[in-house]
């Protein structure tokens, strides 16, 4: 058993991993990339191997990072089946859709500003095509093949798979790959993403079962992230801050996942009257029918979430709330007046309405941008993040006056604690740990901690690195 890595190393995007067993190429994962626009454009449509050579994908969970891909690899000619959960493969529909939409009206918006310059005779960069088209999604969306957690699914000759709550995201799984050949067994665990305990709506992260080599993310490898018992208050203390000065809060958020929690913590909020009684807008279509999507698989709910429902209410909806779909519904909000809450998709900021809302009101020194997750490099969030005093938006510069607020209690994924608390019950079986999804550093801590804890040997590979797995 061979493995590669071709994504999501010593950064947090773009996850992709191959193993190569009984003559055929698995991938696990295959997301979207981001960062650097050339740098992303290229990886993305170009991938180190032919579409048609792959047999099966096994997907973690729906997030564009990890499924984001997948409609490009079936545009190369991949026909083979995608393995996920029902709840992934229900958000992979509302997101691969969504994905294609957006690629193909951002080289729409880019095509006909080239054209513009050139008309007006001054240099221009070609057209671009989109990177997929929703029929390439479609596509794409025809090959998903839902399993069960805990299922043992047959994936080669002599290889299987079962799943585990990863309690990242509605539907999100850890996994551990069996080879077992003349008597000998060797097991490869892939983390996916995993979860933090007492998060909103979802189930914490399952125990998972003793395994040889471990493939586990480390966004927050070296980070420790604040108490998330007191979220909901800080939540509401920005809202009240913005509120009062007659501001709005603009949310770049993911459309699936984080907006639901938050929705979900403002509906709280509201019920126990800690924010003023304000508009709250989800302007996302993808986060609308994700948010569907959520309401269909009540059984990923975890106790208190449940509840809503027993008590005969909704948890994704109360009075306050407006969920917008459509464009002209959108830009309407740039003429309402007074104090607001506006969530829009991508999580960091680099697609869709929230460019629009970023650029109407971010320089406006009453609003509030807030930072609800993990920002990459060179991504648009992490400027924001980083204090940066400009940024450009649509190409053109914009200053940067609204205050700053950065909430990585509600952050998706473990910190270094929390991942070391979730490989505790296997680490004395590990014979080594990959270390992927997330930036160098934090990489780096961790390697350093678990070494510490467990004595296990940990590697931080580069995009290309092989190991034969015994």
């Amino acid at each position: 058993m061979k493995l590669t890595f071709w994504g999501a190393v010593r950064t947090v995007t773009g996850s992709m991993h191959e193993v190569a067993v009984d003559g055929e190429r698995l991938l696990l994962d295959c997301g979207l990339f981001q960062g650097h626009r050339e740098e992303a454009n290229n990886r993305n449509r170009n991938f180190p191997f032919p579409g048609k050579s792959v047999s099966k994908v096994l997907l973690s969970h729906a997030h564009i990072d990890h499924s984001g891909n997948i409609p490009s690899l079936f545009k190369s000619g991949f026909r083979g089946p995608i393995y996920s959960t029902a709840a992934t493969s229900d958000l992979c529909g509302a997101m691969l859709r969504d994905s294609a939409f957006l690629q193909e009206k951002d080289a729409e918006f880019l095509n006909k500003r080239f054209d513009r310059r050139r008309r007006l005779g001054q240099e221009g960069e070609k057209s671009v095509q989109p990177l997929y088209t929703i029929k390439d999604a479609e596509g794409a969306l025809e090959q998903f093949e839902n399993k069960p957690y805990h299922a043992d699914v047959p994936v080669t000759d002599t290889m299987s798979y079962r799943m585990w709550d990863a309690g990242h995201l509605l539907g999100s799984a850890s996994m551990i790959l069996t080879k077992r050949h003349n008597g000998k067994t060797v097991r490869l665990m892939f983390s996916g993403d995993v979860g933090r305990a007492g998060l909103p709506i979802i189930r914490d992260p399952e125990v998972m079962p003793e395994a040889d080599y471990l493939i586990m993310e480390s966004t927050y490898g070296g980070r420790l992230h604040n108490d998330s018992d007191i979220v909901a208050d800080k939540l509401g203390q920005v809202v009240s801050r913005a509120a009062q000065r007659g501001g709005r809060v603009i949310v770049p958020a993911f459309a699936v996942g984080r907006t639901q929690q938050l929705v979900l913590l403002l509906n709280e909020l509201t019920q126990r009257k800690a924010i003023p009684d304000i508009p709250i807008f989800v302007d996302s279509p993808l986060a609308v029918n994700a948010t569907e999507v959520y309401r269909k698989h009540t059984d990923c709910y975890d106790d208190q979430t449940a509840r809503f429902l027993e008590n005969g209410s909704d948890p994704f909806g109360f009075r306050r709330l407006r969920y917008v779909r459509d464009v002209q519904d959108s830009k309407a909000l740039n003429d309402l007046r007074g104090p607001m809450v506006i969530i829009s998709a991508s999580g960091m900021a680099e697609a869709g309405r929230i460019l629009h809302h970023l650029r109407n009101n971010i320089s406006d020194p009453r609003n509030t941008v807030l930072i609800v997750g993990f920002q990459a490099e060179n991504t648009l969030g992490r400027k924001i993040v980083e204090g940066q005093t400009e940024v450009n938006i649509f190409g053109e510069p914009v200053r940067v006056r609204a205050e700053v607020v950065v909430m990585n209690e509600l952050s998706g994924h473990a910190d270094q604690n929390e991942l070391l608390r979730w490989m505790k019950p296997f680490a004395p079986a590990l014979k080594k740990v990959f270390l992927v999804h997330g930036e160098f550093a934090n990489a780096q801590a961790l390697a350093t901690r678990i070494g510490e804890t467990y004595g296990t040997e940990v590697i931080i590979p580069e995009r290309g690195n092989s190991f034969d797995l015994t």
